[in-house]
Parts: structure tokens; C-alpha cells; sequence
């Protein structure tokens, strides 16, 4: 595994489960949040997002962490290796409530409640967003590593695997 990816639903653990792979193989780790959002919590432009983009999949070594659909089949593309967290909805709820008032470094500012749109996103995602991405990882599966997780258990337990193909 040189090149990863890490999805899923918001408030399911993405960033922290990419921490944590981070932590283990020490591939560098880019949030997408980070290239998205300014600190002002206004965003870039599309067109500045896809430059920054470009730069990172164009490097030898990364894991990069979030979702954004637009790209998403691009970074696919790019990568050898697809972690999907593909949790409960009341699990990624409690994790987007969770990080509330919390300083992250997947995030440019500190987030001050659950905003109700948010909140909605969250609840859609399973209807809106996982069968698009299911549909794209049954297209590159032959072709990728890609790993499901449906728990925090099960996650947590592929990174405390002692395996030589984790370590980069």
C-alpha cells in the first residue's frame, strides 16, 4: 500500500481511522476538508481544490481522507487501496456529536453544534451517497485493494494486524 484512500460517512471516524493508518504505515496524510474549507468557513474554488488535488495524487505516497463525490472516482483511479467506513447511522451520528467544540487537524476551525443540514446530509448519505460509491468500487475491485469495514471493531482490528503489505 502506497497510495489509500479513506471514506465513508461524515462522523463515522474517517479522520481518525486515517490518522491512525497514517501513524502505522507513515505515508503522508491529506484531508480534503483541509483543501476544501478555509479557516473563514468559506471554500475555494472548485478549480483550486482540483489543482491541489492533482499535486497530491501526483506524488509516490498518500492517504487521502474524505469523500467528495466529484473527485472521488479520480482518486479511486489514482490509488492501490480504498478503506470504506460504511457504519451504522446512529454511530456516525454520535461521531459528528462527538467532535463538536473539539480542535482537529482535519478541520480548519472548531465546529460549535450539529448543524441541522449537516445533520440531514448524514441521515442521506446512506440512500445518496453509498450506493454511488458502492457502484464505483465494484468497478476498480479487481483492480484495487478495497477494504469494508461495518464497525469500529472491525477497523480498529485491521489496524492492529501485524501485516509486512500495511508498512510502507
Amino acid at each position: 500500500m502506497k497510495k489509500a484512500i479513506v471514506i465513508g460517512s461524515p462522523g463515522a471516524g474517517k479522520s481518525t481511522f486515517a490518522r491512525k493508518l497514517r501513524d502505522k504505515t507513515g505515508l503522508p496524510l491529506y484531508y480534503l476538508d483541509m483543501l476544501w474549507h478555509r479557516p473563514d468557513k468559506t471554500t475555494f474554488q472548485p478549480e483550486q481544490f482540483d489543482a491541489r488535488l492533482a499535486e497530491i495524487l501526483e506524488t509516490d505516497k498518500w492517504i487521502i481522507d474524505g469523500n467528495y463525490a466529484r473527485t472521488l472516482e479520480r482518486r479511486i483511479h489514482a490509488c492501490d487501496t480504498v478503506f470504506l467506513l460504511d457504519f451504522p447511522l446512529a454511530v456516525c451520528l454520535a461521531g459528528a456529536k462527538e467532535r463538536i467544540g473539539q480542535k482537529r487537524e482535519d478541520m480548519p476551525w472548531v465546529e460549535n453544534g450539529l448543524d441541522e443540514a449537516f445533520r440531514q446530509w448524514i441521515l442521506n448519505f446512506p440512500d445518496t451517497q453509498l450506493p454511488q460509491i458502492y457502484a464505483l468500487l465494484e468497478q476498480y475491485r479487481k483492480s484495487r485493494k478495497v477494504y469494508i469495514f461495518h464497525s469500529r471493531a472491525e477497523a480498529d482490528h485491521y489496524l492492529k494486524e501485524d501485516d509486512d503489505e500495511k508498512v510502507v
